[in-house]
């Protein structure tokens, strides 16, 4: 079975360029030392690092990222040289909802010595995960748009931080940046009609996708919003049927967790089939073309309808 379709990077390249207006440079997850400001900042995801990497581009400081590239946010378990990051920084930035379940000790202790902490997902309008009603669902990234609030959020929250405006004005520049990219992930998923915009995925982490961008998701091979259960065989018997009924041309799995539970979907279901990776809970490596939070939906989305659009 294919395990990925073609990727077009000229898109991306264009999103990452916009994503520079009105900055000096916009880093990757690797450009931990930003412009040489004092200004220390510890994002908890390469997601949420990306962006925090394009705020200090164009105001200044330095930037570390706890979670490493293709790590699972669910179950990242922090060293004591994360804590001590954490502390010393002038701002803490993490996703928050009960995604970093790992962190939450470490975020805690911290807190008490001393550490700002700005969790940015309480400030998205929530919406909970499938099937609850009380259980807010984490993965807020996966709606662009949601992200360009993100960067003007932090932006403000630095601006509060340091007393320099300056870091506001950055913020609203690289939200603007990503509306733009927002604009595009929606033109390229459109590509695919409305009566094939049917998923199925590794885990139930596109429920904000699906809201913004159209979609419905009809099944999740794990069950819940984290990565960290175990489905039953009769639970998976019932997703093939799903799988079968919707004539579902492709399931979709997670680059940062192992794949033997969709391939054995794949199998389960006894028709062609393809498993597609995407980028859900971290970005790609350098080179990967998901190495920036715009380059990663421009790939997924890419990748997406390569997969439903034939």
């Amino acid at each position: 079975m294919a395990r990925g379709l073609s990727i077009r990077t000229a898109a991306g390249a264009a999103a990452v360029a916009l994503g520079l207006a009105g900055c000096t440079a916009a880093g990757g997850v690797g450009a931990s030392e930003s412009t040489g400001g004092s200004v220390s900042v510890v994002a908890s995801t390469t997601i949420l690092g990306s962006v925090v990497d394009q705020v200090l581009a164009c105001g200044g400081g330095q930037a570390q990222t706890l979670i490493p590239v293709g790590a699972d946010p669910h179950d990242y378990s922090p060293s004591s040289a994360d804590v001590a990051a954490m502390v010393n920084a002038n701002l803490v930035i993490t996703n928050g909802l009960g995604l970093e379940e790992g962190l939450t000790s470490a975020l805690e202790t911290a807190k008490e010595d001393g550490a700002t902490v700005f969790e940015v997902g309480p400030a998205l309008d929530p919406q909970p995960l499938a099937g609850t009603t009380d259980s807010p669902d984490p993965h807020v990234w996966m709606d662009v748009s949601r992200m360009a609030t993100v960067a003007a959020l932090i932006g403000d929250e630095l601006a509060t931080v340091t007393g320099d405006s300056n870091y506001a004005t950055c913020g609203t520049s690289v939200a603007a940046a990503l509306t733009v990219t927002d604009g595009e992930v929606r033109a390229i998923l459109h590509t695919v009609p409305e009566s094939q915009r049917i998923m199925v995925t590794d885990h139930d982490a596109f429920g904000y996708f699906s809201l913004a961008y159209g979609y419905t998701t009809a099944g999740v091979v794990i069950p819940g919003g984290s990565t960290l259960a175990q489905p039953s065989s009769s639970e998976l018997a019932s997703l093939a049927d799903t799988v079968r009924t919707t004539g579902v041309k492709a399931i979709f799995a997670n680059t940062a967790n192992p794949t033997a539970l969709v391939d054995a979907l794949a199998q389960e279901v006894g028709t062609q089939v393809t498993v597609v990776e995407l980028y859900v809970g971290s970005l790609g490596a350098t080179g990967s073309g998901a190495d920036t939070y715009q380059t990663m939906m421009l790939t997924n989305a890419h990748r997406i309808a390569d997969a439903l659009a034939g």
